[in-house]
């Protein structure tokens, strides 16, 4: 669609200027490690640790979340398979990503979505960890991009879609 393609352009221009950053190798390894900490197991065991620290008053709270992941994930579903846009590895000539990316379209990125949803719950529950978990959710952002398996765009509304859908449970959850 030729509406999106000044959004393209620009998109493939920060992409571009991503992968000629010095110290590639550094910065792959570093978005390896990074990427893996939102491969989902940090949320599991972050619910199952607050349940069993917190006991029954966690019940409500984890509900909340489980809700979110939900709608979330459905979101995410359908924006991805309904767009179809193209990982840079098949939308690039003679580019190939560092890591195999867990399905075909990239927008938008899953991993950042899950991200920014469980770094706003947290965050929410626990005021003082919320800048370090958005430092950590930008991060997870960023190592999608500079692994190769996403442009740019594809991260911002991920990070919107996270953000936007636990913002919005939260805030229906406090007038229950």
């Amino acid at each position: 669609m030729k509406v999106f393609q000044p959004v393209h352009d620009l998109d493939l221009a920060l992409f571009n200027w991503c992968m000629a950053r010095r110290r590639r190798e550094l910065l792959t390894a570093f978005g390896r490690a990074i990427s893996k900490t939102a491969d989902g197991w940090v949320y599991v065991l972050f619910v199952m640790a607050y349940g069993a620290l917190e006991g029954p008053q966690a019940s409500h709270f984890l509900k909340y979340f489980l809700v979110a992941f939900v709608i979330e994930r459905l979101i995410y579903f359908v924006v991805k398979n309904s767009f179809k846009r193209n990982r840079p590895a098949d939308a690039i000539d003679d580019f190939s990503s560092f890591i195999i990316p867990s399905d075909k379209f990239s927008f938008p990125s899953g991993h950042t979505s899950a991200a920014f949803l469980f770094a706003v719950f947290v965050g929410f529950l626990i005021p003082a960890l919320l800048p370090f978990l958005l430092v950590w959710a930008v991060l997870v952002a960023m190592s999608r991009i500079f692994l190769g398996v996403h442009f740019p765009t594809d991260t911002v509304v991920g990070a919107m879609l996270g953000s936007g859908v636990a913002i919005s449970v939260l805030h229906y959850g406090a007038f229950l």
